[in-house]
């Protein structure tokens, strides 16, 4: 009869008895049938409503004993009984809750793997590096080392370097994508200018390699951020020139619609392997033509930051046949 020890029970109670009372002693003064028949019923009425406190509070009591179990990690159990009344709908809006707590406790564990595979793909893309400093930086210190080999370790050490800080500087990018926090852009940009920006920094391995670039559609204006695309353009371009060979060409084409803008970008080179394609978006994902230097970045960043402009990036790529980059921003999200 825990029950009994809630005030608001015990007021009702005491309300309950004083008018059945005083019904029941109404009833005697009238007559002694009358004052049976009301002294029955109103025993009944106190019974009912003993018999439905005490059903409300082992029902309270499941409730609490499945909070208790959800609390525990029990997120499979199903309370629901499908009936009318105020409990019941408590119970589905318990459920609805459960249900959402564990969707994000999925989520949630979703994220800690991801992040712990990240950051094994952070160390091990360190690690490479920074060893090759260690081993090139110990043969530095052999006093008896010639000129012509000190001044190559010296040239490798500085190129692992810049490599280390790019990567650190992509990482950083690739994080404040995450997380949100940078608000992109909404202005006018011209083709010409955007395209320009993005060959400024590729202008040297084009240059070794002898790759030749057209652009047409220059003239057309797109709304997006200019540095964050220029950004997103330029891990296009590397990857086209990282797997195009020597007098190769690159096209770039922007057009629009009423829908969306589109950039396509397209290399003559060999090609994407067709199970490498559903992975080239993925971060640190290389695919089997891969250069030795590839960290597996750029595209995923790419991706990344043009999907933060409501728009996307999809490919087309054939073995032997070249690949072509489709860039969309679509105009209904500007």
């Amino acid at each position: 009869m825990s029950f009994l020890r809630n005030r608001e029970i015990k007021n009702f109670a005491a309300v309950v008895l004083i008018l059945s009372a005083a019904l029941v002693a109404a009833g005697f003064m009238i007559s002694i049938k009358a004052g049976v028949l009301v002294l029955i019923t109103a025993f009944l009425l106190c019974l009912a409503f003993f018999a439905f406190t005490i059903y409300r509070y082992r029902q309270i009591r499941k409730l609490s004993d499945y909070l208790r179990r959800i609390c525990a990690g029990e997120h499979s159990l199903d309370i629901r009984d499908n009936v009318e009344g105020e409990l019941s709908i408590l119970k589905n809006e318990i459920y609805k809750v459960t249900l959402m707590l564990s969707e994000y406790n999925k989520q949630l564990q979703h994220e800690k793997l991801r992040l712990s595979e990240h950051m094994a793909d952070i160390s091990h893309q360190l690690k490479t590096p920074l060893t090759s400093m260690m081993v090139l930086a110990d043969l530095l210190g052999n006093r008896g080392l010639p000129p012509e080999k000190r001044h190559e370790f010296t040239v490798r050490i500085s190129s692992q370097l810049k490599r280390i800080e790019w990567l650190v500087s992509s990482l950083l990018k690739m994080a404040r994508l995450d997380a949100g926090v940078i608000k992109m852009k909404r202005e006018e940009v011209n083709v010409r200018t955007l395209i320009e920006n993005a060959l400024k920094t590729l202008l040297i391995p084009m240059e070794i390699k002898e790759i030749t670039c057209s652009v047409t559609g220059e003239d057309k204006v797109l709304i997006c951020d200019l540095q964050w695309t220029t950004e997103a353009i330029i891990n296009i371009l590397k990857n086209c020139i990282e797997h195009t060979q020597k007098h190769d060409k690159i096209e770039i084409t922007a057009e629009d619609n009423p829908i969306y803008f589109e950039i396509r970008i397209s290399d003559n080179g060999p090609g994407i392997a067709k199970e490498d394609l559903p992975h080239i978006f993925t971060r640190f994902y290389k695919g089997k033509n891969a250069s030795p230097d590839s960290v597996g970045i750029g595209l995923a960043m790419a991706k990344s930051i043009i999907k933060e402009q409501n728009g996307d990036i999809t490919v087309k790529s054939r073995e032997g046949s070249g690949t072509t980059f489709f860039i969309r921003l679509y105009k209904a999200a500007i």
